[in-house]
């Protein structure tokens, strides 16, 4: 394993992800106020403080850490935290980035260029078939095709694109099954291809791992094209998530009468190209004006150059101000307060350390009720 980090720093920075309220955004805000990870952590409990929780913040030990990365090793996958230089470069130049992923499989899988393919767990077998001959025929061009091992159209993307190459991530740990009936396919997909989750070993399934998953699907890729999705579906948070990432999104058009179809359909009346086949995915990628193929520089965040900065009373009075339980943009609160942005983002990370506050999509935020 190649390390852009020290060992103690990697086990830092492993704890940190595992602590309590610590998701991908305050891991890349304390990493951006803090010299190391291992500062990061010391200050963890007076940050909450200072956000108003009571309770004592659950910090994860070292010894969990390690544990971590043993169990991962005694699977047969490596454990990769944000920092390392062997950390995926797609997913380094996400704003946030993962804190840590574990992987299993061809590592230079998640180098290659990539295509994602998915859509509806109740496929139709039209559906099934139209992603497999994507899948094959993007793969015969050189393309992983990267998907989330879900029944029906996920399914057939990867096992079309076996012998071409092909990356599962999922929501789980990379021990654990699911859905059971894709078992095999899945001791496939880690021998052949590679298998990837934020998730420890041994977690099991849960609905809020799921976006987060969906998240590393369209970041792992250069565009996502989806196959049949329902109008409340996964892969319509997949597309979301391709579009705040700058990927492009195609979709295949449906008959109006399939439910099945109607959220595909709505990507395209907003937007989305329209695919029928791998060439038109291929020359779309290929307009001249098309920077896809051009890898943004990883957002190698810290370490922070100076002092954490340390808001006062007042200073945080205006920035509770300006919050509200509505979602507001950073860049509002910017504008009503007249705060400094560090200022304000320290705030925030206090706030979000003592589990009142709570983060959506598209940089805004929204202020929950204190602890009783």
């Amino acid at each position: 394993m190649t390390s852009g980090i020290s060992a103690a720093e990697r086990i830092a920075r492993l704890r940190l992800a595992r602590s309590d309220t610590i998701g991908p955004v305050t891991f890349r805000e304390l990493l951006q106020h803090y010299p190391s990870g291992a500062a990061a952590l010391d200050a963890l409990p007076s940050l909450a403080q200072r956000g108003g929780r009571k309770s004592a913040l659950r910090i994860a030990t070292r010894a969990e850490a390690e544990r971590e990365i043993a169990a991962t090793e005694a699977i047969g996958a490596q454990l990769i935290v944000f920092g390392e230089e062997n950390f995926p470069t797609r997913l380094a130049a996400l704003d946030p980035p993962p804190p840590a992923i574990s992987v299993m499989g061809s590592m230079h899988l998640l180098e290659q260029k990539s295509i994602a393919i998915v859509g509806s767990r109740n496929a139709s077998a039209a559906g099934a078939k139209i992603a497999a001959t994507l899948a094959r025929d993007l793969g015969a061009r050189g393309f992983a095709i990267v998907s989330g091992l879900a029944r029906g159209i996920d399914s057939a993307a990867h096992r079309a694109s076996v012998e071409t190459g092909t990356v599962a991530v999922l929501a789980d740990g990379l021990d654990v099954v699911y859905p059971e009936e894709n078992r095999e396919l899945q001791r496939i997909v880690g021998e052949r291809g590679a298998l990837v989750s934020e998730m420890p070993p041994g977690t099991r399934p849960q609905a809020r791992h799921f976006p987060r998953r969906n998240r590393l699907i369209s970041g792992l890729s250069l565009a996502v094209v989806v196959v049949e999705a329902a109008l409340r579906s996964g892969s319509l948070i997949t597309a979301r998530f391709a579009l705040e990432q700058g990927r492009d999104v195609f979709a295949v058009p449906g008959s109006p009468l399939d439910p099945r179809a109607q959220g595909s359909n709505s990507l395209i009346k907003q937007g989305a190209a329209l695919v029928e086949n791998a060439g038109d995915v291929i020359d779309a990628l290929d307009q001249p004006l098309r920077r896809l193929l051009t890898e943004p520089e990883p957002t190698l965040f810290g370490p922070a150059t100076g002092p954490a900065v340390e808001p006062d009373a007042a200073m945080r009075k205006r920035v509770m101000s300006a919050l509200s339980p509505t979602p507001t943009n950073v860049d509002e609160i910017v504008r009503q307060t007249g705060l400094p942005v560090p200022v304000i983002r320290m705030v925030l990370l206090e706030l979000d350390l003592a589990g009142r506050l709570h983060r959506d999509p598209g940089d805004r935020v929204s202020l929950l009720p204190a602890e009783d």
